[in-house]
């Protein structure tokens, strides 16, 4: 990213949106804060392509005359998309003051506050900065636990717990209100939009792959150590999965097991809870509120897993064979059986299938039963013997099977 702007996302009662940001700088022996936007609105987006294709387009907006500015419009999608240190879930914040505070749940806040006030320092916000003069705990938030220790940390944390209850909704409108989602060229969101999901899928394909170097090194590792047995890990241990879901527009993070080889999610009555990145899933399960129903919660390990969350020591680490991309799969069994990568295909099948089979839905197994046009070509794919008679194309109908098949799963997702 170019070296003092900086994309960030808001989570905002209109939902996920990314902007750019421009910390302070100096010039001309002042100092400046700026945000992407024209005169009182803030531009934001509900995705990198979309923020892509305005910032190569666009000729006037508050971020123009930045000293960095020139370098920005020549940023490819991926460098545009905001990193979890840069992801502030503002609707987030009730929750997070639920609690009693710890360390996680400190910095996060601490951050959260940080940005809230740069909007409100650059956008003029006095009503935001009256909420967060308020109370001295929000100014405290970046010492950690100290200042919430003890009978006057309490204190002080419920001070600050209560001021949230009340007032936060006033932060959140005021910054909502403040948006604006300003149109974009057609043509170059076409080619924005193109790149990231390259880069999604890029992504996917790469956690999923197999390093040739490091499975030479463990088999000799194999050979090495006899009986010695392979490191579980925690996950491992509990026998809960972390899982990445990648869709066209969107990845997602869930928990999935087995219990008896029968398929469990993260959620209840066919409804999987899913998040945008694992740190939104971990901050979750150590506060998981609403999710004491899910299905998840009757597994003997449960309580492992929430005990780890809370304690900020749960780490969401996806294994490779836990990843599924959905994304473009449509378009290559379009184009035929060669087209399509069978462990991409493979691996979808399993989680449209594990997600039917966990909410009773008996649509997919039936869809692609090798009697059906979408099975037979799956099953081509996916277990190749030259003596079967190829399927023939055109491929349509089984496209849009395909893609009724996910939408169905999209259906699924509650996402958080």
């Amino acid at each position: 990213m170019a070296q003092d702007i900086i994309p960030i996302e808001l989570g905002l009662p209109q939902g996920d949106l990314v902007t750019l940001w421009a910390p302070r700088w100096r010039e001309d022996g002042e100092e400046w804060e700026a945000f992407l936007g024209d005169e009182e609105d803030l531009y934001a987006f509900p995705d990198a392509a979309h923020l892509a294709a305005y910032v190569r387009t666009a000729e006037q907006h508050d971020l123009v005359d930045h000293p960095a500015w020139e370098t920005v419009p020549a940023l490819n999608v991926p460098e545009l998309i905001p990193d979890d240190d840069h992801s502030y879930d503002l609707v987030g914040v009730p929750e997070m003051v639920a609690e009693n505070p710890d360390s996680w749940t400190l910095s996060e806040l601490a951050e959260i506050v940080a940005i809230v006030r740069s909007l409100a320092d650059v956008c003029e916000l006095d009503e935001v900065h009256e909420v967060l003069d308020s109370c001295e705990g929000f100014s405290l938030l970046d010492q950690g636990t100290l200042p919430f220790s003890g009978r006057e940390g309490n204190k002080l944390w419920d001070d600050l717990s209560a001021t949230v209850s009340e007032k936060w909704d006033t932060i959140l409108d005021t910054i909502d209100d403040l948006v604006t989602v300003p149109d974009v060229d057609a043509a170059t969101l076409d080619t924005t939009a193109e790149e990231l999901a390259a880069f999604h899928e890029e992504s996917a394909e790469a956690e999923a792959g197999v390093d040739s170097d490091e499975e030479e090194i463990d088999a000799v590792g194999d050979d090495d150590s006899g009986d010695e047995e392979e490191e579980l890990g925690f996950w491992g241990e509990v026998g809960i999965d972390p899982i990445k879901i990648v869709l066209s527009n969107a990845s997602y993070y869930t928990l999935r097991c087995y219990l008896d080889d029968d398929p469990v999610f993260l959620g209840s009555d066919g409804t999987i809870e899913v998040f945008t990145s694992p740190k939104a899933l971990a901050r979750k399960l150590a506060d998981p509120g609403e999710l004491a129903d899910s299905e998840l919660a009757d597994v003997s390990t449960w309580d492992e897993v929430l005990t780890a969350a809370t304690a900020g020591e749960l780490e969401i680490d996806v294994d490779q064979d836990n990843t599924y991309v959905l994304a473009d799969l449509d378009s290559d069994l379009a184009e035929g059986p060669d087209s399509v990568d069978p462990t991409q295909l493979e691996l979808a099948v399993e989680l449209l299938t594990d997600a039917a089979d966990w909410s009773g839905d008996e649509t997919v197994g039936e869809t692609l039963g090798s009697s059906e046009r979408l099975g037979w070509l799956v099953s081509y794919i996916l277990k190749p013997d030259p003596t079967r008679l190829a399927p023939s194309g055109p491929f349509d109908d089984e496209q849009k099977t395909w893609r009724r098949l996910v939408e169905d799963f999209e259906e699924r997702l509650h996402v958080n």
